[in-house]
């Protein structure tokens, strides 16, 4: 490994010599480099099955534009549309076609006593155009009374039971007093907002919510012709209803201002965010405090390098030569445990929890920016000091 160094240094490398002089605090140093690792990578890995989990969702529908209450920031939040925008919305140039999409939380109390939180959708049956691939074929099924179509990924049913789901195996359930059979299962999830989704027909949604209105769905989905100009027909549209208190965006844009309300303005959002934060700086502090105290240490060598002529930027690249070892030697084990970690709330919690290569490198890349900064901060000492007062 020396060698190595050395002909990667093109001298000898002080700073690993320095660094393996004393075994027990270079595994110090690995561990705290790796610590603030993990803690940073479990941060954006919980915030990332946020946005994956939103995603997923929006994944679920197949629509062009999404007309809203001004209020909706998110998919299941915000005020009623009223059906009538949707025959306006048909009127518009370019629209080929549209449907009222109803969705609220339905709690299936287990027989174990424990609830499941399903996010339910209600669609019209005849309209699984307006679903994604995987789902539209679900939607004639709907038509049977009280049938319904749930998660095979819902946190908290046994994965064998729901596995067991299909067409010749239906599964009766209770939801809010109201007796539904599931004729099938599709692919979700459980995320933030519930433990898993579940698909039915709108008449059947209004039997499992009564209070809620045939004629005020939550979001209107909307078709463009395949020869229309999706932009012409979106700014009509968000001509014909500026000033009603409705928003009209394009699905996508839906999915993404949802992102960004949710990870910059809800609680969650902000906390695993200012983990992350946190964790950046645990990672310097302690790297710092390794340097410096090596610093302190050698101080007599440093002192007779400087008599010797050298200047700074010589004990800048000994301190940053041990930032980036200690960076590297740190990021190995740090990685191993969060990807450890990462299967770990998978499998608890069915979060759609993912260590991308992007995040590997993003977080690769800032450790080794901030223990260069830690090096840099940790010389300061050196910078303006006589050698005779090192010694």
């Amino acid at each position: 490994m020396t060698a190595l160094l050395g002909a990667l240094i093109g001298r000898l490398p002080i700073g690993w010599l320095q660094l393996i002089h004393s075994k027990t605090r270079l595994a110090a140093a690995m561990a705290g480099v790796a610590f603030a690792n993990i803690l940073v990578l479990v941060q954006l890995g919980i915030m990332g099955s946020l946005n994956n989990s939103i995603l997923i969702s929006y994944g679920l529908l197949d629509a062009d534009i999404m007309i809203s209450a001004e209020n909706a920031n998110t998919l299941t939040e915000g005020d009623n549309v009223a059906r009538q925008r949707m025959f306006q919305a048909l009127a518009v140039p370019g629209v080929q076609s549209a449907m009222p999409f109803y969705v609220a939380t339905a709690d299936w109390q287990r027989p174990d006593g424990d609830t499941t939180a399903f996010t339910t959708f209600g669609i019209d049956p005849e309209r699984g155009d307006f679903l994604s691939d995987d789902l539209a074929p679900f939607a004639p099924r709907l038509r049977l009374r009280d049938s319904a179509v749930i998660d095979r990924g819902a946190r908290g049913i046994d994965p064998e039971t729901l596995a067991a789901i299909g067409p010749d195996n239906p599964m009766r359930f209770e939801v809010s007093g109201l007796t539904l059979t599931a004729v099938d299962t599709l692919v979700g999830g459980g995320g933030f907002a519930g433990d898993g989704y579940m698909l039915v027909s709108d008449q059947t949604f209004h039997r499992i919510f009564p209070n809620r209105s045939t004629g005020a769905p939550d979001h209107i989905l909307i078709k463009i012709a395949a020869d229309a100009d999706p932009a012409a027909v979106l700014a009509a549209l968000q001509a014909q209803f500026d000033g009603t208190g409705l928003r009209v965006r394009g699905l996508e844009d839906a999915a993404l201002e949802d992102q960004a309300y949710q990870t910059t303005e809800r609680p969650t959002g902000l906390i695993f965010g200012f983990g992350v934060v946190i964790g950046v700086l645990v990672g310097i502090v302690i790297v710092y405090q390794i340097l410096s105290t090596d610093v302190a240490d050698h101080l007599a060598e440093y002192a007779t390098f400087k008599a010797m002529g050298y200047g700074q930027s010589m004990f800048l690249g000994i301190v940053l030569e041990q930032a980036v070892i200690l960076g590297i030697l740190g990021f190995i084990p740090g990685i191993i445990v969060s990807w450890l970690l990462y299967e770990m709330l998978g499998a608890m919690t069915g979060l759609p929890v993912e260590l991308t290569l992007v995040t590997t490198a993003a977080v690769f890349a800032g450790t080794i920016i901030a223990c260069l900064v830690s090096g840099a901060i940790a010389t300061r000492r050196l910078a303006a000091a006589d050698p005779a007062d090192l010694f």
